[in-house]
């Protein structure tokens, strides 16, 4: 293999921009630190010498614990210049879990950030294949600082790869159950760049972007890494934990153009602004979600209160990014849209027979951005990865005009009277009524071992029924006004959260009894 062939990411998401005149561009801000293009490529080259310093070789692993920082892109981008693969983890876990995923990926180093070093601090000596571990941004007891070890490191070049050869792992959300390693390769990500990045989002080089979905998620990845460094656009970067507030005051600061985010914190943000406008958002031309499906009423109102559209689209950690999305100029709130293109998408009966319009199936997508597969659990790769074409474990129904409507994940959906009862259809209908601000709906058994629907319900702030009762019967008519006689839950408890992963997907399987 030529240099000329090397399929090496790093190369084309940072090297390139050298040469086409974008030395002084800046690539990532964070808070008052900023990092231009050549920048990055000077610390990621110094990452080759860094790894050869301390010994670990190519194909070796190691685990970024890592908050969204200027760090993270030169620990990422240069691990893939030396041909080490690093293992993004979710930063918002127990100690126990992590003991479970750093034995999983056993990494043999641990890039860690300052302030998180107490959750893994019991592990630290006593883990059996972290052989180094590095702090970012701070101190941590005695532990050798990552920028002090950089600093001095030798500069090296990037390895030659093939475009299949690993260059990265992700780890699942969990949203149905244990993490699962999930493998990729050089020349996915900049699939996804040619595809949702630059024919549907449609990503420019004076774009200024800003992810509130973190990097370790493959959301956030291809939103604040991929898609603007394909691009020489600027991304922001912000480690801290999205409140509305601390969102709106990134937003406000910044003013970027496209902002990224889930429909959680569309709707926390939408409630923290009551009628206001949204601050920060005179620039903004386009928004983007993805994680769960979008409520309509939550993207109508953003809508109304910015004038720009949110773009909701579907992806996964197994296909890296958004393969199903609505588009500019052609938003159908309450639908995902159709396929991205370099996509195919089919939907399926439990046969594996493709289902007509306006039926439950389970979608399947084939694209070239899909994992390798799950590290060390063969056989659900044998079930999930079927040839071509990868199972998303989501329940959709496809209209006659070709857009797909969400209804669930599969081990959510169940029949009511003997017809399908989509979760996400009944908790959008309680999220419409004003005193509703979050909601989850799960199969639970009546007197006579029948599924019906149950609501677990968050309410909104300055709800006008104060008594549970009333509200409950409130919002039994309001459902069955909505979306059917049979699909109202008879029973609703209400909450004050709900169980969710580090990214904000509702864990039902946590509610189900």
């Amino acid at each position: 293999m030529t240099s000329a062939q090397n399929s090496n990411a790093a190369l084309y998401f940072i090297d390139r921009h050298l040469a086409e005149g974008r030395s002084g561009k800046v690539a990532f801000v964070q808070g008052g630190r900023s990092l231009t293009y050549a920048e990055l490529k000077r610390y990621t080259d110094r990452m080759v010498g860094f790894y050869a310093a301390i010994g670990v070789e190519r194909e070796s692993r190691v685990a970024m614990l890592v908050l969204d920082c200027l760090e993270f892109p030169i620990i990422f981008w240069g691990s893939l210049k030396a041909g080490v693969i690093p293992v993004a983890l979710n930063t918002l876990l127990s100690t126990e879990q992590y003991r479970a995923i750093l034995a999983d990926c056993r990494a043999k180093v641990l890039f860690l950030s300052a302030p998180l070093f107490d959750v893994v601090a019991p592990l630290i000596g006593a883990h059996p294949t972290i052989e180094r571990v590095f702090v970012v941004g701070g101190t941590a007891g005695d532990l050798p600082s990552f920028e002090q070890h950089l600093a001095g490191s030798q500069t090296g070049t990037a390895v030659e790869t093939s475009p299949d050869e690993v260059a990265f792992w992700l780890y699942s959300s969990g949203s149905t159950g244990a993490p699962k390693g999930v493998i990729h390769v050089h020349s996915s990500l900049k699939e996804t760049s040619d595809t949702f990045g630059s024919q549907v989002l449609g990503i420019q080089e004076d774009d200024t972007v800003f992810s509130v979905a973190k990097l370790f998620f493959a959301y956030g990845l291809g939103n604040g890494m991929t898609f603007p460094l394909a691009t020489g656009a600027t991304a922001i970067l912000f480690g801290g934990r999205p409140t509305p507030d601390a969102v709106f005051e990134v937003l406000e600061t910044n003013r970027p153009t496209i902002f990224y985010g889930v429909p959680t914190l569309y709707g926390a943000m939408l409630g923290a602004a009551g009628d206001n406008p949204i601050p920060g958002t005179d620039r903004l031309r386009i928004s983007v979600s993805a994680g769960e499906a979008l409520p309509r009423e939550i993207g109508e109102r953003w809508r109304r209160l910015t004038g720009t559209d949110i773009l909701d689209g579907v992806g996964s950690t197994e296909m890296l990014h958004i393969f199903l999305s609505n588009a500019p100029g052609d938003v159908d709130y309450g639908t995902s849209g159709v396929a991205v293109p370099g996509y195919e998408v089919r939907l399926v009966d439990d046969a594996g027979v493709d289902v007509p319009d306006d039926e439950v199936g389970e979608l399947l997508v084939r694209g070239a951005t899909a994992a390798s597969g799950y590290w060390n659990q063969r056989e659900k790769s044998r079930t999930t990865f079927l040839g071509e074409w990868t199972r998303t474990g989501d329940k959709y129904t496809r209209r006659a005009d070709g857009k797909h409507i969400y209804c669930g994940r599969t081990d959510d959906m169940f029949k009511v009277s003997g017809i399908w009862v989509a979760p996400f259809e009944v908790e959008q209908a309680l999220i419409a009524h004003p005193d509703v601000l979050e909601a989850a709906v799960v199969p639970h058994e009546d007197d006579e071992g029948l599924l019906k629907p149950k609501a677990y319900v968050i309410r909104a702030e300055g709800a006008k029924a104060s008594d549970e009762a009333v509200l409950y019967e409130t919002l039994k008519d309001h459902v069955k006004n909505e979306i059917g006689q049979w699909k109202y839950p008879r029973w609703i408890e209400f909450v004050d959260d709900l169980p969710k992963t580090a990214t904000g997907k509702i864990q039902r399987f946590k509610l189900r009894g």
